[in-house]
């Protein structure tokens, strides 16, 4: 009997026992689900939360980028029209410089027109009084040609030969002022008879110092000399004739030289021209 109810116990025990174990079994794997589940919902929730940032984080981005953007256009857009404005600024400023060179170098040109116009009528008037004073000389048979400056004057004698003569016994031989012309010992002569029909408007010795001068150069430069000082008014033709004799013969006089009416060494030392 009492074995009986020993077994009795021990069946309500088991099976006591096995409801608690069910029951313990369920309730854990109800907290497991729920655990599960509150751990899927956070991890939704912060996967959600970290979806929102970084889209929050990325608008955020394309804002500045868009608003960088813009600025940096706007930036350029400025730079751009100050840069127009400036090159506007700057070609003004460059057309109303040349502008203003323009007009200087105008007025200059009338003033040196006006000026040199004047200087010539002076000219001419100071050329033309010291022609009326002084004489063009053609003779140099006196003492006042006979120093060594003037020897070539003095000694002077028109001479004939025919070309051959004269090629065989001169070597630099020239065709200006329309005529033949030898060198010889500093100065240039006629070569009368070199040309049978050849004549000279002016019969007499011309000084240049050295044979690669030509008589029509240093007279060009006489010329401008006696221009330039106000006793020559006529062209620069490098022509001896008688203005270029009457001025030459002027300024002669006024430098206390013998009046030659030519060129001669110290007519072109005292011009500067040696």
């Amino acid at each position: 009997m009492e074995a009986a109810r020993t077994r009795s116990a021990r069946t309500v025990d088991r099976t006591a026992a096995r409801k608690t174990s069910a029951r313990d079994r369920t309730t854990a794997n109800r907290e497991k689900a729920l655990a599960r589940a509150n751990a899927q919902r956070t991890n939704r929730t912060e996967a959600a939360r970290t979806r929102s940032a970084r889209n929050a984080d990325g608008a955020k981005a394309r804002e500045i980028f868009t608003r960088n953007e813009s600025t940096v256009n706007r930036e350029r857009g400025v730079a751009g029209a100050n840069t127009v404005r400036n090159n506007r600024a700057e070609a003004a400023r460059i057309d109303r410089a040349r502008a203003a060179e323009a007009n200087v170098a105008r007025a200059a040109a009338r003033n040196l027109a006006v000026n040199q116009q004047r200087n010539l009528t002076f000219a001419r008037n100071v050329a033309l009084n010291r022609d009326r004073n002084v004489r063009i000389v053609n003779y140099w048979r006196n003492d006042r040609f006979r120093g060594g400056d003037y020897v070539a004057f003095y000694n002077y004698n028109r001479v004939w030969h025919d070309r051959s003569w004269w090629v065989a016994n001169y070597p630099s031989i020239v065709f200006v002022l329309g005529g033949w012309w030898y060198w010889n010992v500093g100065y240039w002569y006629p070569a009368w008879g070199y040309d049978p029909y050849g004549w000279y408007s002016y019969d007499g010795p011309i000084y240049t110092g050295y044979a690669d001068r030509a008589p029509d150069r240093i007279i060009e430069d006489v010329q401008l000399a006696l221009q330039q000082q106000g006793y020559y008014a006529g062209s620069i033709d490098g022509l001896l004739g008688p203005q270029t004799r009457g001025a030459l013969a002027a300024f002669q006089s006024d430098n206390g030289l013998a009046v030659t009416s030519a060129v001669d060494k110290p007519t072109l030392q005292t011009l500067g021209l040696t």
